[in-house]
């Protein structure tokens, strides 16, 4: 079913992200006393009164600024326009009718789309005439409304949701939830464009653009698909605002709640420290894992390069030599939908599971082959069974005698051989020795 959309737009540090976070009940937007700190449209699904709809906060609307970072908002709250079904016009009442909002109230009034004047920060009785100014707008009747303390918010979101349709129960299908990830301007926003096909996340050569985590769920090949483009993960003595810090927790929280992570790095630049910082959070996570090399045409090479810098990028993380690496170019869209084929495989691996009887023949014949060292007594140490305990992420449960006595070197013997014939291509896989139970 295709959901409403509702656009939150106004002039900056009208309080729209904390409605935003009012309406869907988290604290998803990053909200502070700071104008400018929503940049990019935020979108969310949430429901009201069993209406479901999709909500989005937009940064604040400057129209005749030359700010790289405010033209590029100002086209953004001309999308999100574009996008609605219902658009929220949020003003704020303590500091009155600007002529920022009669400009944009001027712009809505020829989107033909349905507006809803919301008049912000009337928190008590106090401001309770203020909302009156704004009849002049030409937006119908001003709603009183307190976005911090939730103040008149049912009847807010009643206008918001009035004439939407009843919802269709529909079965829930399991589907790629995938992080794009990495150092700040490496191109995730350009990656996450050319996938979707449209300027959904804000792209200049500014590096830090994008500050929040944005989800796109979007058909790939008859497949549902989520794609969340996060804010650049920085190394923390670079983390110097508050804003950053926040929105370095939410690139965490998106890796955490993904399947699948395109870690992008900056084929001009190589694999920098920071690139294997980024790339060891997904691992940490026990995420699927693509490394994808961007900016491709850029690149000065020949037939060997491809090669080399796999090479150069598996000597530098021997211990992820597992994880596959593809070379695309945002900017032409060279490769990026195979780049997007692969986070598929990797999807299918990490949810592979591998049949109790068939990891058994295969890993006691290694073992038995090439069995742990003895204790320090000198007892042997018997291998019993193999079993797959979970998936997504592959865990692999083998029963000894005496596991404590199992060397680390041997768990990771026994966890190449296991790939050797099962790959879990991009996937962290753990293998566990554990005590066999009495009988």
């Amino acid at each position: 079913m295709n959901k409403p959309i509702v656009a939150i737009v106004g002039r900056p540090n009208v309080g729209k992200s904390t409605l935003f976070n009012r309406i869907i009940g988290a604290r998803k937007a990053i909200v502070m006393d700071e104008p400018g700190v929503t940049r990019d449209r935020h979108y969310a699904e949430t429901d009201w009164a069993g209406r479901e709809f999709v909500l989005i906060d937009t940064g604040g609307y400057v129209p005749e600024s030359n700010d790289v970072f405010e033209r590029a908002i100002r086209e953004q709250v001309k999308v999100s326009i574009e996008e609605a079904s219902v658009i929220v016009f949020l003003v704020d009442g303590q500091s009155g009718l600007l002529p920022l909002d009669q400009e944009l109230a001027q712009m809505l009034r020829r989107s033909e789309r349905k507006v809803v004047l919301a008049v912000n920060k009337i928190d008590n009785q106090k401001y309770a005439q203020n909302p009156a100014e704004f009849y002049s707008l030409g937006l119908g009747d001003p709603q009183p409304v307190s976005a911090i303390s939730g103040r008149a918010s049912g009847d807010l979101l009643d206008l918001i949701v009035e004439g939407f349709p009843e919802p269709v129960e529909e079965e829930e299908q399991e589907h790629l939830q995938l992080a794009i990830i990495g150092r700040p301007n490496v191109g995730k926003s350009s990656i996450t464009n050319a996938i979707i096909g449209r300027e959904r996340s804000i792209v200049t050569n500014v590096p830090g653009t994008t500050r929040d985590s944005i989800d796109s769920t979007i058909e790939y090949n008859g497949k549902r698909l989520t794609l969340i483009d996060t804010a650049g993960l920085r190394r923390k003595s670079k983390v110097r605002e508050n804003v950053e810090f926040f929105s370095t927790l939410r690139t965490v929280k998106s890796i955490q709640r993904c399947d699948v992570a395109m870690c992008l790095f900056d084929g001009a630049e190589g694999m920098t420290h920071q690139d294997i910082d980024v790339l060891s959070e997904a691992v940490r996570f026990n995420k699927g894992v693509v490394i994808v090399v961007n900016k491709w045409d850029i690149v000065e090479k020949d037939h060997r390069t491809a090669d080399q810098i796999v090479k150069d990028i598996h000597a530098k993380v021997k211990m992820y030599d597992y994880i596959p690496v593809i070379f695309v170019s945002a900017l032409t869209r060279q490769r990026v939908l195979k780049a997007l084929d692969l986070c598929y495989e990797v999807y299918e691996e990490r949810n592979k599971r591998i049949p109790t009887s068939q990891l058994n023949d295969r890993v006691l014949e290694i073992l038995r082959a090439t069995p742990p060292p003895a204790t320090p007594s000198g007892k042997q140490v018997k291998i019993m069974y193999a079993t797959q305990v979970r998936e997504a992420p592959p865990v692999i449960v083998i029963f000894a005698n005496e596991p404590k006595y199992i060397p680390e070197s041997y768990r990771r013997f026994v966890e190449r051989r296991i790939r050797e014939i099962w790959e879990f291509k991009g996937v962290p896989l753990t293998v566990q020795f554990r005590k066999t139970k009495p009988d």
